[in-house]
Parts: structure tokens; sequence; C-alpha cells
């Protein structure tokens, strides 16, 4: 009998997928079954060659080789994943294995992952694709039970590859080119570039914002307070004006004009998409976006508690109606809602969620049929769960239902308005804090006329604020740039380039990102570009454009970007240049940021010195303050120094850092000789206890 060959994406996909196929592990590298051979790769495998693998003229980085075309790309190994690659090679040979089937992440990136694979191994054998939302251990099944042809998902692979090549054209020639002309590493690329110059519009909102002071009048009855109605509402920039108009209808008596009551039904809102979820964990606990997608990984791989993550659909197709009654069994047991909704016949009241025309590649993010474990919840993760099924309650509640009173007081040619709200119906948000209404008791039908005070106030315009990820996110949504599997590892790598940084929740653009702003073409950090091909790479995973013509356009744009800075005026001034020296060539040191730290290096290409700003901290306490002390370089090699105390110390070898007991080693040899019969110490655990006390 044939085997199916199953590649996932990581090597924990793997382990369950051969848990619940019955396959047992083959050594470290694969599992097997009678039906079944399952491997993974460890994300991409495979990658995009660069320009000197295809041209030796391109190894060089000069402005007459630029801009690059190449006829084909073609596709390379990543060194450090070769072994792995070659192990799913020699098991695609096997006499025994009569297909294949992709089990990577069930999107686009995935889809590039898994066929990448295929296509490198000239896979010739029937090829088939395994697309799930959930990785419980039904829907796993499901998913095996009803494998498509990989020929299913040509379009969506064609995306993947055309969105592949357009970042390599665009990106690579951009970079190069502006890199050549300005000597130094600025980075720019499709997205990455406009998703910048969002920030940086933010930014310079924020900084050209200069506060004004205002005035505004209140009509105060009883605990209520009605606001002067004015077309422009800081028409009083002094105090005296606003004090001048008081006095105008000071004693007279304000008459009822009109009373009107207005109710209101809100609707539960929808389930998350990865998106919102990002932005309302980053409004909330100030996480990055990175951090959010990582903790709602790990809910949907390791815990199988809630759906795909990476979608970009709010609803649910209408077959998975059926499964809401069993999803809100499995919550039964933690929230006291869900047993409610379930006595009252898993109603759901929400019933726009159910769009099967709104929903792409995956559903909205929605816990699935696994009953979640929280004592094997971190709280990051209790967190992010928490928001998903806080959402997901709220399709089988009530609306939020209001009455809201609007009162129009006219005080001689004045207006004021006093506003009342009352909740009619908690609904869905009984749980919440925002049920607070109005504690006036005025009951405005039965007034005719009112004699109140005059209260002044005065008021400041507040500045735009800086971009947070979540606003960010929003913007990138709005723009069409990137995908909601892609949009925290962009915001990642303009952090990490040094192109914006963090200030606590927010986002800035640094010197060295401004700079790159004003050099690079406008129609590239401009959104519009990149929201026009991002359009076009959907069009293409539904079959509705042509990628050869996709990318046609591409290389013209890029042929033109690159012409503009070859033809540019502009200047460049380096931020990152400090005003120490090289000690090796002379030249300038720039400032450069790390996972270590700050870093200098030689602003001379050729030159190779470089050096820490700082010495790294580390986890080796002082012998006398007990802080963790510093490493510093010598010239006879690296030694521990206390900052505080001046205490220095050899950093040891391997071997000696091997011979050192640890102070958990000896606790451990201290129980282990301890431990002798009938409570006498042994000879070995006193000798070794005296040794210790010698020691201390």
């Amino acid at each position: 009998m044939g085997k199916k060959l199953i590649v996932t994406e990581k090597p924990s996909v793997a382990k369950d997928y051969a848990k619940i196929l019955g396959a047992k592990p083959q050594g470290r590298d694969y599992f097997e079954s009678d039906r079944y051979l399952i491997t993974w790769a460890y994300g991409h495998l495979l990658t995009l060659k660069l320009p000197e693998d295809i041209d030796p003229a391109w190894r060089t980085w000069q402005m007459e080789t630029l801009p690059m075309i190449p006829k084909q790309i073609g596709l390379k190994p990543l060194p450090k994943t070769s072994r792995q690659l070659k192990l799913i090679g020699n098991l695609a040979k096997r006499k025994d294995v009569t297909g294949g089937i992709i089990a990577t992440d069930s999107g686009r990136e995935g889809e590039a992952v898994g066929r990448y694979i295929f296509e490198w191994l000239k896979f010739s054998k029937p090829l088939e694709r395994l697309w799930i939302s959930s990785q419980t251990e039904k829907a796993v099944k499901t998913g095996f039970a009803q494998l498509k042809p990989a020929k299913d998902y040509e379009n969506l692979y064609q995306s993947a590859v055309a969105r592949g090549k357009a970042d390599w054209l665009v990106g690579l020639n951009v970079t190069r080119a502006l890199t050549v002309k300005y000597e130094d590493n600025l980075s720019a690329g499709r997205v990455q570039t406009p998703t910048l110059n969002l920030v940086h519009s933010a930014q310079e909102k924020s900084e050209k914002f200069i506060p004004t002071t205002y005035y505004s009048i209140d009509l105060v009855h009883g605990n209520e307070t009605g606001r002067l109605q004015l077309k422009n509402p800081q028409q009083f920039t002094e105090r005296q004006q606003a004090e001048d108009f008081v006095k105008e209808l000071a004693g007279k008596i304000g008459r009822v004009t009109d009373v009107s009551v207005k109710e209101k039904a809100v609707a539960a809102p929808l389930p998350y998409d990865l998106t919102e979820l990002q932005q309302t964990a980053n409004s909330l606990y100030q996480y990055s976006a990175k951090k959010t997608l990582s903790i709602v990984q790990s809910l949907y791989e390791t815990h199988k508690i809630v759906s795909y993550p990476r979608t970009d659909s709010k609803y649910l197709p209408k077959d998975v109606a059926a499964t809401m009654k069993e999803r809100l069994q499995a919550l039964a047991g933690y929230d006291e809602r869900a047993k409610r909704y379930l006595a009252q016949g898993a109603t759901v009241r929400q019933t726009a969620v159910f769009n099967d025309s709104k929903v792409t590649d995956h559903y909205a993010l929605i816990p699935t049929e696994e009953r979640p474990r929280y004592e094997k919840l971190s709280t990051d993760e209790s967190r992010v769960y928490n928001l998903i099924v806080e959402r997901f309650l709220g399709l089988f509640a009530e609306k939020y239902v209001t009455a809201t009173t609007k009162a129009q007081v006219q005080v001689a040619d004045a207006v004021f308005y006093f506003k009342q709200e009352k909740v009619l119906q908690a609904g869905w948000k009984a749980e919440t804090k925002e049920t607070s209404q109005s504690t006036s008791k005025t009951d405005w039908s039965a007034i005719k006329s009112v004699k109140g005070d005059f209260k002044i106030n005065k008021e400041l315009t507040s500045a735009p604020k800086l971009a947070t990820e979540g606003t960010l996110l929003a913007q990138m949504e709005k723009w069409n740039l990137g995908t909601p599997a892609t949009r925290a590892e962009i915001i990642e790598k303009l952090l990490k380039s040094e192109l914006m940084e963090r200030r606590g929740n927010f986002l800035a653009v640094t010197p060295k990102g401004r700079q790159l702003l004003s050099l690079v073409n406008p129609s590239l950090a401009s959104p519009e570009l990149t929201a026009k091909w991002e359009r076009s790479l959907e069009a293409i995973a539904k079959g509705q454009e042509n990628p050869r013509r996709f990318l046609q356009g591409i290389e013209a744009d890029t042929k033109r970007l690159v012409a503009e800075i070859k033809a540019s005026k502009e200047t460049y001034k380096d931020f990152s240049l400090t005003t120490k020296i090289c000690p090796e060539c002379g030249s300038q040191l720039r400032e450069r940021n790390t996972k270590d730290g700050k870093i200098y290096i030689c602003s001379n290409s050729e030159c190779s010195y470089r050096r820490r700003k700082d010495p790294k901290v580390s986890n080796h306490r002082c012998p006398q303050c007990h802080k963790k002390m510093e490493i510093i370089d010598g010239k006879n090699g690296a030694f521990f120094k206390c900052k505080f105390c001046g205490i220095t110390e050899k950093v040891p070898d391997k071997q000696e850092r091997k011979k050192k007991m640890t102070k958990n080693e000896e606790r451990r040899l201290m129980k282990q000789y301890s431990q002798a019969e009938d409570n006498v110490e042994s000879p070995l655990a006193a000798a070794l206890k005296a040794a210790m006390e010698n020691k201390d």
C-alpha cells in the first residue's frame, strides 16, 4: 500500500498530526504510519535567489548595474535548514510514496512555504492540500478526509510568488540605489516605506500643533449641564469675551423649546480579525503587534482553543452555525454566560455574523470546540483568549438598547443642549462597565422654562497623538498595506533598521527615517501606489488578474523609481555619525543599535572595526555588593568589572566553567548525601558539609 508524504510548517504541528493520524517517530526527523510519512519545514526552507546568485556583475553594489531586472529569479535553499530540505527530498523519492500533502499554514505565505518545497524537489506525483481553520483533533481529521487537489490553490500560490518577486524587484533595487548614492545603509521597500510615512505623517501633525486656549459656556440646572451651541466652539479666545456674553444672559429665563427621545439598539460587535485583535491588545495591554500574533499563534497551535489567527475576516460561513453550540459548551465550565446562553437554546442573536460572501481564506477568530484549560495558560495568553471569548459570547446576547433624551433650552438668542441617556436593555454590555448611565432625574418633557446658573470653562486644544501600533495597524488596513500575517513583521523590520523607534507605547520616525523619506521617491513613500499593487495581488489570488502582467507593471515601476533616484539632487546627512574616531583607519565611527545594545562601527566600508558603546551587563554577581557585573574587553581578554565597587574578576573559560559547581548543584549534592539510613548523617555528607562551611 502506498503512502502519502505530509509536509507541515513546523515540527510541533507535525507532532500533533502524527498523534492524530497514528504515526510513530522514526528517529528525530519524521513520523510514519501505514498510510503516511509526516515531516516538517522550519517556515521557509527556500528563498528567492539574491542578485549575486543570478549574475556575478550584481555582486558589487554600483549604480551602473541598476536596475536589476532578471528574466528568471529562481529559488535557493536557506543554508541553516538545507539538511531538512534534503531529508524531505529523500522521503519524496521513496518508492512507496504515491503522493504529497501540503499541510503548511492555510494562507498565502503558508502556500508559498509548501509549494516552494515540492517545486524545488520537482515532485511529479499527485499533490493535495490540507486546508483547515483550527488545530483540534476533529478539525484535523475532517481536513484529511476532505483533501483538495493542490491545483485548486494555484491562484493563491501565484499571488504569493508575485508578491515575493515584487518585493525583490522594488526593495532590492531601490535599497541599492539609495545606499550607493548616499553612501549609507538605507533600506526601502514596497510596503515598509509607505508604512514609515504613515508614522511620519502623525508625528508631523503632532510636532506642528500649537495649542490654543479658548472658553466654553455651560448652563447649569440642578446636577445637569447644557453646553452653549456655537458654529465655532473655539469662538471665545479671551475670558472677557465669555464673561461679556454671560452678562447679557444673566437673569433671563431659558425656554425649553424642544425635547426629543431617541431609542437606539446596538448589536454586539462582530468577532475579531487579527488586525483588530492586535489593535485592542495594544490599546489595553500595550502589546506589540508581533507579541499579540505570537500569543494567538500559541493559543491556536499549542492549546488548540482558537481558530486560525492570521485572518482578515470578522464573519463566519453559514456551515459554522452548526458548531456554535459545541463551542459554547466548551466554555460552559468557565463562564456563567455560556451556561445561560446554552439554557436559552444557544441561539445566535447577532445573525449578521454568518455571511459566506465576506469570508475569504479563513473566518473570524473564535474559540474552538476544545475546552480551555486556564491553568495551562500564561497571563498574556489568558488576556488575549478572554478578548476572543468576549466577542464570541456577545453573538448570543441581546442588543444594547438606550433611550437618549435631548433637550434644547433657549436663553435669549443663545441655545444650550442638555443630554440624558438611559439604558433600557444592557444586553451584551451587561458584564461591562460601559453600561453606566446618566444620574439625572430631570423630566424635561414636564418643564417649560429654566432659570439656571452659567459656568465658564477654560479649555485647551489638545495635540494630535503620535501613532501607536494599534492606530498604525488601522491605517495599514485602510491602505491595504501588507496582510494580517505580515503587518507585525513590517513594523518590527522598521524598528530593527532604526528608521522608526518606540517612545513608550507610541511610534516615532528617527532622524535617519526622516532622511530616508526625504530621499526616497514620493510615489513609493505614498500609500496609494502600494495599495494599488496589493489590490492587484488580491485579484491574482481570485483569478481575476494575470500575474505576468502585474510583474511587467512592477518592472516598469522599478525602472522609473531607480531613474528618479539617480537623477535626484537631494543631499544626505548621516545622523548616526559620531565625533569618535576609528583607532584603525582614522574615519568617523557610526552608532548602531543591536540586540545586545549600542555599538560603534567604522564608517569606512573597507574597515571592519567595531566595539561596544557601553559594556555588556552579565548575570555574574559582584562578590561584595552582589550587583550584576559588566564584561570589559581588555588587552589580555575579557574580564568582569563591578561599576559600583570597582572589583574585577577574570571571565572563566569553558573548562573552568565546567569545573565550577553552581549553588543548585551544591544543594542537590547535599540533599543526596544527607539521605542516610535512620536519619544518621553519613561520613561523606558530614565531610561535604564541613568543606562548604569553610568555603563560606
